[in-house]
């Protein structure tokens, strides 16, 4: 995507594949920093500290950690410590685990001395699946976008479509393209004229740094709201449609989303307006049929919730990136990082394979034998 007239992926390999390079994400939308990453702690302290974030991308880049590590120790115990290293560090999204299972399942059964590279292989092909599968997501999101946009009443044909959407589900959730705004970016480059609402998404505001860089380097009109005005803009008629991501969804539709997306369904729900999920097949979970009993929620810092970054306006250096408290000091914070919104509160789901309802029927229906299950997911963990 684009960044200064430049394009970008979000990872990609340094150094003859020695090395892997990221984008630095806890730094945006107000530097834009890159990082290399040549060990497998430092690949799975990227994903811990979110310097990488976004289901598919920590997939990718935890595909790359595995391969780091065989390049330093091929054998079979070191590559069953990396993966469980790894696979420790992000518990909510499916997508990790998949592109970890998929590696190791590449290399096992070779010989050491061929597994680095085998491994290389492996997490550059599951790169370029995701850029694959998330251009199509984008394109049968645009004719989903095109056909909302026909069907509007005369008197607003000549406004622009309005789109909300909930935390970072662009080209930095992924490695190109996005899922839940590449519909909207490929909107944009067809001309459609389109709007974004940009939920701020507390308590990381991933939307309004993440998401708002995105598209304002895009070009694609947007305005950042507070995330409990969405709800008032789809009473007054403002949202055309939601359209969100998700860290897992299970095979009977139930979504697992960043904490705050159940709130938006629930709004769009009463007021009428479409509610979608845009999401790879390496998203789905085909061992859970219940999100909300079995999906495992990540409970982050609660830091993350009493503090914010931000850019120093006044009073400090230029361009200083400065941490504030927010309550009083000794207040409590609690900071779930997902929610599921139930598969009834789903309109349809955007494949890389074409849009489904939110159902075990709809997704069968688009993956057919694929849709099997493999061993059964870790239960859910219970907050305190």
């Amino acid at each position: 995507m684009n960044i200064d007239g430049r394009a970008w992926r979000t990872i990609w390999l340094e150094e003859g594949g020695r090395s892997v390079g990221v984008i630095d994400q806890t730094l945006l939308p107000h530097r834009f920093s890159t990082r290399s990453l040549t060990t497998l702690d430092q690949a799975a302290e990227a994903i811990a500290t979110m310097v990488v974030r976004g289901a598919p991308l920590i997939g990718v880049t935890g595909a790359y950690g595995l391969m780091l590590a065989l390049q330093v120790d091929p054998g079979d115990a070191s590559l069953a410590a990396a993966f469980e290293q790894l696979n420790a560090t992000r518990p909510t999204a499916i997508n990790l685990r998949w592109a970890l299972e998929r590696v190791r399942d590449r290399v096992l059964p070779l010989p050491p001395s061929e597994r680095a590279t085998a491994a290389a292989a492996a997490a550059a092909a599951i790169a370029e699946d995701d850029v694959a599968m998330c251009s199509a997501i984008g394109d049968h999101g645009l004719a989903l976008l095109q056909r909302l946009a026909a069907e509007r009443p005369p008197e607003r044909q000549h406004e622009p479509l309005n789109v909300l959407t909930h935390c970072n589900a662009g080209w930095l959730a992924t490695v190109d393209w996005g899922t839940a705004l590449a519909p909207i970016y490929k909107a944009h480059r067809a001309g459609l004229a389109i709007h974004v609402w940009v939920d701020e998404t507390r308590p990381r505001n991933q939307g309004a740094s993440l998401t708002a860089f995105e598209l304002g380097r895009e070009g694609v009109p947007h305005t950042v709201i507070v995330d409990n005005a969405g709800g008032h803009l789809m009473q007054h008629g403002r949202v055309d449609a939601v359209i969100v991501g998700t860290d897992r969804t299970t095979r009977t539709g139930d979504v697992c989303n960043k904490i705050g997306t159940y709130l938006k369904a629930l709004a769009a729900h009463d007021n009428g307006v479409p509610f979608y999920v845009a999401l790879p097949a390496s998203t789905i979970d085909w061992t859970l049929a219940d999100g909300l009993a079995e999906i495992p929620i990540e409970a982050r810092s609660p830091g993350e919730v009493t503090q914010i970054q931000g850019l120093a306006l006044a009073g400090a250096a230029a361009a200083e990136l400065v941490t504030v408290q927010l309550p009083p000091r000794g207040s409590a914070g609690f900071n779930p990082a997902f929610d599921v919104t139930p598969a009834r509160l789903v309109t349809a789901l955007i494949t890389e394979r074409g849009v489904a309802p939110a159902s075990e029927a709809g997704l069968r229906g688009l993956y057919g034998l694929e849709a099997t299950c493999s061993e059964p997911s870790p239960a859910a963990k219970v907050d305190q």
